[in-house]
C-alpha cells in the first residue's frame, strides 16, 4: 500500500470535522473557553474556508486533557501549555527514534547481505579453504647443527 495516497474522504483522529458548538459539547466546555484556549495556543483547531474553527477528535481529547489538568490537578494555563509542548516534543522524538531504528535495522540488513555477497565471491579453487582447528598440543622444535648431526657430537 505504500506509495499510494491517502483517501481524502477517510476520517482520522486528525480530521477537522467539528464546529465550535459541537466541540464545546463533546469536551464539556463553553465555546468562549475554546476560543480563549485557541488564543492562548493551548488547542489550535484548523480553520474552514470561512475562517470558522474546525476541531478534530484529537483536539477534543486535548480539550478534555486541558480541562482535567486545570480543574482536577490545579495546573494554571501557562503550565498546561508547557505540558502540552513537552508532550508534543516527546511524541516527535519517539517518532524520530522509531524512524532511526528502522533505518538502522535496514542498514544492518544491507550490510549483512553485502558481507554474504563478499564471502560468496571468494575463489576457493585458488586456495583451498579449510576451517582451522585450535590445537592444544605443544610442539618443540630443535634445530640440527650445521654438520647434519645432533648437537651432542
Amino acid at each position: 500500500m505504500e506509495g499510494r495516497g491517502r483517501n481524502p474522504y477517510e476520517l482520522t483522529d486528525e480530521t477537522p470535522v467539528y464546529v465550535i458548538s459541537v466541540a464545546a459539547q463533546l469536551s464539556g466546555l463553553h465555546p468562549q473557553t475554546l476560543r480563549q484556549y485557541d488564543r492562548l495556543g493551548l488547542v489550535s483547531p484548523d480553520r474552514a474556508a470561512g475562517r470558522g474553527r474546525r476541531y478534530s477528535a484529537r483536539d477534543i481529547q486535548l480539550l478534555r486533557q486541558v480541562q482535567q489538568l486545570s480543574q482536577d490537578e490545579g495546573v494554571n494555563l501557562a503550565g498546561i501549555k508547557r505540558i502540552i509542548e513537552l508532550q508534543s516534543q516527546v511524541s516527535a522524538m519517539e517518532q524520530r527514534i522509531a524512524e532511526l531504528s528502522a533505518a538502522l535495522d535496514g542498514a544492518a540488513a544491507t550490510m549483512r547481505q553485502r558481507e554474504a555477497q563478499v564471502h560468496a565471491s571468494y575463489r576457493r579453487d585458488l586456495v583451498p579453504y579449510q576451517e582451522v582447528q585450535q590445537a592444544s598440543a605443544l610442539v618443540v622444535w630443535r634445530p640440527k647443527n650445521k654438520r647434519g648431526q645432533g648437537a651432542g657430537e
